[in-house]
């Protein structure tokens, strides 16, 4: 516990030293680097198959003059598990349907750039940007199951188990896309911080199916079809410090 208060009191001390020295050195300089994190939600159907999460970005600034510059930001967004409920067969093809959970976990990780408007005067300086990118994003999809795991000691894992049957996740599929997507959005400078929120819109991939193969019960959000985007929308809300 006190490692821990320790750690992030020096934590907090770094952040307050950054921001005095920006503070100190102002906003007219040529180039301004920020560093923030926040919360980052999906949109529209994408809500439907993913949950809420994070983002940790980091962001170069060159400023053209007073009121406009040019932005390059690399940022990664921590996605939450979605469940889904699906009714598989036990035993195949034609046996009971049986409940089952799948979850899915993404994250997104991009690189854009974007002109930015900024007020020159004031101590609140407000911005807005827009621009666009690539956005690259792997998803797993899982389910529970059952293994066995024979005994074991490991001082080093500070575990000795003598052996038996645990919860294990099956890995049902792996799939990832990189892809162009555009950003548009705006927030404020005051004084060495700052907040923001932006919108990200990224074109994924066709996935065609074949009709006959189509399942009998799409996911949430999903209405049967032989063509479908794996369009991404998403929504950003970050703090930090800009100098």
């Amino acid at each position: 516990m006190r490692e821990s208060r320790r750690f992030v009191a020096a934590i907090a001390s770094v952040f307050a030293l950054v921001a005095g020295h920006a503070q100190a050195q102002g906003f007219d300089r040529k180039v301004n680097v920020s560093f923030g994190a926040g919360y980052t939600a999906p949109n529209s159907e994408v809500r439907n198959h993913l949950g809420d999460g994070y983002n940790i970005n980091f962001g170069i600034q060159v400023n053209l003059n007073h009121k406009f510059g040019i932005e390059g930001l690399y940022s990664f967004n921590g996605l939450g598990q979605k469940q889904i409920t699906l009714n598989t067969v036990n035993p195949p093809p034609n046996g009971t349907p049986v409940p089952t959970n799948f979850y899915g976990d993404m994250n997104m990780q991009y690189g854009t750039a974007a002109l930015v408007w900024q007020a020159p005067m004031g101590v609140s300086k407000p911005y807005i940007l827009g621009g666009g990118g690539i956005y690259y994003r792997p998803i797993k999809v899982t389910t529970p199951g059952v293994g066995y795991v024979p005994p074991f000691c490991d001082p080093w894992w500070y575990v000795c188990y003598p052996g038996g049957f645990v919860p294990v996740e099956n890995i049902v599929g792996e799939r990832s896309s990189t892809d162009f997507g555009m950003l548009f959005g705006g927030g404020v400078n005051i004084h060495a911080f700052y907040a923001e929120v932006r919108y990200h819109y990224i074109w994924g991939p066709k996935v065609t199916e074949n009709l006959p193969a189509l399942p009998s019960q799409p996911l949430p959000g999903s209405p049967l079809s032989s063509d479908r985007k794996a369009n991404g929308q998403f929504l950003q809300v970050t703090f930090g410090v800009r100098f």
